[in-house]
């Protein structure tokens, strides 16, 4: 929907990030469903006594009203039907991945281009972390479902050489995706990852978190997915949010 100068608009919206801006205001990031990313100054969020505040805390959601821009910042005028992950908001562990997951889309989309399939998915993800299901799995489902936004597609569907399924894979950055035991010996280079790594890398590649009701994989695998895909990241995409950085630092306190 295109945005001409400031025009008043209700939205559905998550909050991304907040950061401060002069002594009493605040820059606020949204998620909208409506409008994509958009950036709002928040006069006087900082006062003890701000009338908005419930509505702009960490992991909340609902419906806003406010000024929107097409560019540039917008102002955020009132909400309602305002929720928080409190799941997410209680236990640092959600809240670092539920952190990392927003970068990443904050860093594939650019603001205010209409993306509602990841608004709806951004939700979905972060109710199901925030109700106890594994974060660490919703995460590496995004990354992995998010490679395309950033302008990599790996071939999670059958060889990349001579498209066979039947047989066991590896991942080939050299052919951009799988390829099967008949042409390992193409690619000294492969990732020689083993077949229950393979088999979760396709299945988050096309798993519809809405159907997702339960998916077990053993701290092994875990430690393989979390390998590869750091992997595919640092060479194919290049960007890693700075909040990666603080996952990283819990995985090493993990025993």
């Amino acid at each position: 929907m295109p945005l001409a100068k400031a025009k008043p608009a209700e939205f559905h919206g998550v909050l991304l990030y907040s950061k401060a801006y002069r002594e009493r205001d605040l820059l606020i990031k949204f998620l909208t469903r409506e409008f994509g990313k958009k950036m709002f100054l928040v006069h006087g969020a900082k006062r003890p006594k701000f009338r908005l505040r419930a509505a702009i805390l960490p992991f909340t959601y609902g419906t806003y009203f406010g000024d929107l821009k097409a560019d540039g910042l917008s102002y955020l005028n009132n909400y309602k039907n305002i929720d928080h992950f409190q799941g997410i908001t209680a236990d640092i562990t959600k809240n670092a991945y539920a952190t990392y997951t927003m970068s990443l889309i904050d860093l594939a989309f650019q603001d205010s281009l209409p993306i509602p399939k990841w608004y709806d998915q951004l939700m979905i993800g972060l109710k199901l972390i925030d109700t106890g299901f594994d974060e660490e799995i919703i995460t590496n489902i995004f990354e992995i479902q998010l490679l395309a936004a950033f302008g990599v597609a790996p071939n999670w569907v059958d060889c990349s050489i001579c498209h066979r399924r039947d047989l066991p894979f590896d991942y080939s950055e050299a052919y951009g995706g799988l390829i099967c035991q008949n042409h390992f010996d193409r690619d000294p280079y492969r990732l020689h990852l083993d077949q229950k790594t393979i088999y979760f890398l396709r299945l988050f590649s096309v798993v519809d978190l809405t159907k997702l009701k339960t998916i077990k994989v053993s701290d092994q695998t875990k430690k393989s997915l979390r390998k590869v895909i750091d992997q595919l990241y640092s060479n194919s995409v290049g960007v890693i949010p700075k909040s990666k950085r603080f996952i990283d630092q819990l995985g090493k306190f993990k025993i």
